[in-house]
């Protein structure tokens, strides 16, 4: 019977610590606490396969934690736990040699399927073996979603903040999402809207009309043009996002293989993907994302 996996799970907050055990344990793995970072140091000598750690801790925080812990175990992954508003940090962990990261409180499937991963990777017999799905996605949690009755001008506020430089999960290329998951009020994803969506909602109905024999020489004039795109974003700001949004993309489960997600995309002409964990949304796969691992993997 093949041993379980053995977690060290160091965090301050003793009921994270103690319900994240909990559900672990229910999950087959083998956990160990620590509550500092200077607990966590002793703890490595039981010989932990994976290692879950705070950024946030009194005394040795997490990223100097880290370095110890690459110190004592080069290859022991470490996966790090940010709290909201932390991500820079977080990012600096990567740079740092940790394996990946994820905001708290976190989804615990994801969770589960990341220390597999990182065991997966750490004992893998090749180099070229292939990345999983959730280690190339964008996790839900970094993805911008907006509720369904909001207008169109707070989606645009709210893209525009995706294209800001920043990295999620464990990449070092990063690239505005072009569009926004929709929720309702039950936080379900009920589409999405890209700038496509946006681009034909401020188009006048009368471009996709039939037109006169002669109308082409006139629409094509700059006189014809001129103003059109202001006037048309001024019309379609206060337009509802669940009256324009598309449908929901279709979904992968998170354990498919690239080549898989690559496929789908094609064939269904989609530029991303919802990742599904135990029937749930843990994240998105664009084709920027299997760009960015081809030309990872060309490079390695």
């Amino acid at each position: 019977m093949t041993n379980p996996i053995k977690v060290l799970m160091v965090d301050d907050e003793e009921r994270f610590r103690e319900t994240t055990k909990k559900i672990l344990m229910k999950k087959g793995f083998e956990t160990i606490l620590a509550e500092s970072g200077e607990q966590a140091l002793e703890k490595i000598k039981q010989a932990p396969d994976v290692v879950i750690l705070d950024i946030k801790m009194p005394g040795i925080d997490g990223h100097e934690a880290l370095a110890r812990i690459k110190k004592l175990r080069p290859d022991l992954p470490v996966i790090m736990l940010t709290g909201h508003g932390a991500r820079p940090s977080a990012r600096e962990a990567l740079i740092e040699g940790a394996f990946d990261y994820l905001s708290k409180p976190c989804d615990i499937d994801l969770l589960a399927e990341k220390i597999r991963e990182a065991c997966y990777q750490t004992n893998k017999s090749s180099e070229h073996e292939e990345r999983r799905i959730t280690s190339v996605m964008i996790p839900i949690t970094e993805y911008t979603t907006i509720n369904e009755n909001k207008t169109v001008q707070d989606a645009i506020n709210a893209l525009k903040k995706s294209f800001a430089t920043k990295m999620a999960t464990n990449q070092l290329m990063e690239t505005g999402h072009r569009s926004i998951l929709v929720r309702d009020s039950d936080k379900q994803i009920k589409g999405i809207l890209t700038i496509k969506d946006m681009l034909e909602t401020i188009m006048p109905e009368y471009l996709s009309a039939a037109k006169p024999s002669l109308a082409d020489s006139i629409e094509y004039s700059p006189m014809f043009w001129k103003g059109m795109f202001n006037m048309g974003i001024r019309d379609a700001k206060n337009k509802c996002i669940s009256d324009i949004m598309s449908p929901s993309p279709i979904s992968i489960n998170s354990r498919s293989n690239l080549m898989e997600a690559a496929y789908l995309m094609l064939h269904s002409n989609e530029r991303r993907l919802l990742v599904t964990l135990t029937d749930k949304t843990v994240g998105v796969i664009r084709e920027q994302d299997l760009f960015f691992e081809m030309e990872k993997i060309l490079n390695s």
